[in-house]
């Protein structure tokens, strides 16, 4: 997929594809009774990006707001938490990090299905594409170092006193995401792949001795953001339906996968690899590191051939999960076919990085 066409097919929106429709006059009625000054007619229009939880743009005369819900169908254990997602955008905006404002999560299912929850629209850019051919080199170095900062914030704030100390469980935190994915990988299974089999049994055993907990975000990437119109800034995080309490360098070298993805072709995660980053005016992958470990206070990241392994152990197990929704006729997203089939090579990768790291 080229650049243009990956800005062009995952930016902006669509109408309501018809398995994500519902009773429109139900919702307008229930957003007058919860949103002080709401006021019709509502309309509704789909968001093409996003492979997971169905999201809409919601417009009426007195302003505009973002619903993101449950999918309909067949789920799997503890995926799709919108309820989660609403508790920390919530935590966090009254903290002052930048997330969109929370306005109402409503677990009635009879006002569009699912549970579901609204909050504000944030006007700005979202940017599908890693290289970000639009921009200047001086903007993008700006940019992502803005990107930096905003998860190095994250990752220093302290959790507890938001009223996040019970919003996952502190310690043993690749234990637990490694048998999370497994059991989802194996409940989505549609093909036998050996390198995950190899996975499941080499990963709990090569854990680092490294016990640290901070708030993850779970899919912090550069179209995941909403970044300022003009300024190099980061107005809001979406996505936090993988967040929990876990360890911030799990989180972080997902987020510096970007810089190792393979460029496939139809693939909805855009990549650096094999961008000429010093042209682009884009940090090199150890300097980006190194500004995070400033802003953190490490001295380092050791075993990164381990923490690449798992999250790309993780990816794969994602997108096993959609592949799971296409069978059961339940994917969101146009393009799940697509993100499904890369289940293969991306567990062939992540084993590779397992080699690397000692595995046999």
């Amino acid at each position: 997929m080229s650049e243009a066409s990956r800005q062009d097919q995952f930016s902006g929106v669509k109408p309501v594809s018809e398995g994500h429709r519902f009773d429109e006059a139900r919702l307008e009625a229930y957003l007058a009774a919860h949103i002080p000054g709401f006021r019709g007619p509502l309309t509704v229009e789909q968001f093409k990006g996003g492979q997971s939880n169905p999201t809409y743009r919601l417009r009426s005369p007195s302003g505009a707001w973002v619903l993101r819900r449950k999918p309909p169908g067949k789920l799997l254990p503890s995926a799709h938490a919108v309820d989660r997602e609403y508790r920390i955008i919530k935590a966090l905006g009254e903290a002052g990090f930048p997330v969109p404002e929370a306005v109402v999560l409503c677990e009635d299912e009879s006002i569009v299905g699912t549970m579901f929850y609204v909050m504000g629209y944030v006007p700005g850019r979202i940017v599908w594409e890693a290289s970000m051919p639009e921009s200047t080199p001086a903007e993008r170095a700006a940019i992502y170092d803005a990107v930096n900062a905003t998860l190095a914030r994250l990752h220093t704030l302290d959790y507890a006193a938001i009223g996040l100390a019970d919003y996952g469980k502190p310690g043993n935190y690749f234990v637990r995401q490694i048998g999370r994915w497994s059991r989802q990988y194996e409940a989505s299974e549609t093909e036998s792949i050996p390198e995950m089999n190899r996975l499941i049994a080499w990963l709990p055993d090569n854990i680092p001795d490294d016990e640290a907990t901070s708030i993850v975000h779970g899919d912090y990437r550069l179209d995941n953001l909403i970044l300022h119109p003009e300024r190099p800034e980061v107005l809001a995080v979406l996505d936090w339906e993988l967040s929990t309490l876990g360890h911030p360098l799990g989180d972080f070298t997902y987020h510096l996968m970007q810089w190792r993805l393979p460029n496939i072709e139809g693939f909805g995660i855009s990549t650096l690899a094999g961008a000429d980053l010093a042209a682009l005016g884009i940090p090199s992958e150890d300097d980006y590191v190194a500004r995070y470990c400033e802003r953190t206070g490490r001295d380092g990241i050791e075993n990164r051939d381990f923490y690449f392994a798992y999250n790309f152990f993780r990816l794969a197990a994602i997108l096993q999960g959609i592949a799971g929704r296409v069978r059961d006729g339940t994917a969101t997203s146009a393009h799940a076919k697509v993100m499904a089939a890369q289940v293969r090579p991306l567990a062939e990768m992540a084993w590779r990085f397992a080699q690397d790291a000692g595995a046999v």
